[in-house]
């Protein structure tokens, strides 16, 4: 609602509601606590076989760095929090290899007699799928909890929160098994089986988590929630004991299993992820009339917020005349306007709840609180999308 401005200034448009969506869910603190111990394992690492952990970080961070870009492309239509981003990878790469390996532990004098030390099949085929899995999907599970929740609008999301986990922690886990190598020649060969041959292979087990996180969210019973989030962790352990399994049949089961499982899972992974994205312009296309005859946004506005390329060309047409600034609150105007898109969207798939309808009120509001703040856009009333 507008409030009265100082004398001789316009009037200061105030929310109701305090915006929170964006910054809840990745205190900061956490964030570098969990930093801070992936780092000491490095300094760990570093003492142990400086010249095999300073190949480990190199070659694992440019591998990896491939994979966070992947995700963060798919992450490009409606972009998560930067914030929430880097905690999923800290998260991989901190805790969820720290309790992976508590768990191992476990298993390991439970299922193994204490005379049979030394890596087994039955750490391999059970123990690392069945853990790590876990330790990783952990993440989505408290993603799903709280104001965190809200920031679940689509299973690309699920998808990439999923994929910058498995980055994380294969990041990780790269740099320790390379580190491990007795000898430089050891490292090497290690670094280039692991990065070259399955760079992206922790991140796509827990996309599977991912989806039936993402079909969970969409169910109302409880039962069937917890079955299809379980039935999505049956699936990644599966295809992660899969592919451990392959290691202890020699070279030829593990280029078989590359060749005709891995790389057709993967190529499923990339259509799901793709179809994914572009069902979330349609979600966007399809709420816009509503917002026009709501008069949230204007028919102008309504020709370039849909496509991708058109809203690129719209930030990038108001940061010409001006500047930096004026391409940045227009470009908060679209985020919030798609936020709200979303929200629209559960409402109409039948999921109208009372925070549901609470959030949908807060949304609007904020919408029209980053017009206030983009005045940018009234003088981009002839602008069209090409």
């Amino acid at each position: 609602m507008p409030n009265a401005g100082g004398r001789g200034q316009p009037p200061v448009f105030v929310a109701p509601f305090r915006r929170r969506v964006r910054k809840v869910g990745a205190p900061l603190g956490v964030i570098v606590a969990l930093g801070t111990l992936a780092g000491l394992v490095i300094v760990l690492l570093t003492a142990l076989n400086p010249v095999g952990t300073a190949i480990g970080v190199l070659f694992s961070s440019l591998a990896l760095g491939i994979v966070v870009l992947a995700f963060l492309w798919l992450d490009r239509f409606e972009p998560e929090p930067p914030r929430l981003l880097v905690f999923a990878f800290v998260w991989g790469a901190s805790a969820a290899v720290v309790i992976a390996s508590l768990l191992q532990l476990f298993l390991a004098l439970w299922l193994e007699p204490a005379r049979n030390p030394g890596v087994s099949p039955v750490s391999v085929l059970v123990g690392a799928p069945v853990t790590e899995e876990v330790a990783k999907g952990l993440f989505l599970l408290l993603m799903m909890t709280g104001a965190r929740r809200d920031e679940l609008n689509s299973l690309t999301d699920c998808l990439v929160y999923a994929g910058l986990v498995g980055a994380g922690f294969a990041w990780l886990e790269d740099i320790l098994y390379i580190a491990d190598g007795e000898s430089l020649a050891d490292s090497m060969v290690t670094a280039a089986l692991r990065l070259i041959m399955a760079p992206f292979a922790h991140s796509l087990f827990t996309m599977l988590i991912a989806v039936g996180v993402w079909v969970a969210l969409n169910r109302r019973s409880r039962l069937a929630r917890a079955g299809y989030i379980l039935l999505g962790y049956a699936g990644a352990v599966l295809l992660h004991a899969l592919w451990n399994g392959s290691s202890l049949l020699g070279p030829r089961a593990y280029l078989g299993l590359y060749v005709f499982w891995m790389m057709p899972i993967f190529g499923l992974a990339i259509t799901l992820a793709v179809t994914s994205r572009h069902r979330e312009q349609r979600v966007v296309a399809e709420k816009l009339p509503a917002m026009v005859a709501a008069g949230v946004v204007t028919p102008n506005e309504a020709t370039w917020l849909g496509p991708l390329r058109s809203r690129r060309r719209a930030i990038a047409e108001a940061t010409r005349f001006g500047g930096k600034q004026a391409g940045k609150s227009v470009a908060t105007f679209v985020g919030q306007v798609v936020e709200l898109a979303f929200v629209r969207d559960r409402i109409d798939r039948g999921f109208g709840d009372p925070p549901a309808a609470a959030r949908l009120v807060e949304q609007t509001y904020a919408v029209h609180a980053a017009r206030v703040a983009a005045p940018a856009l009234a003088q981009m009333a002839g602008f069209r999308s090409r």
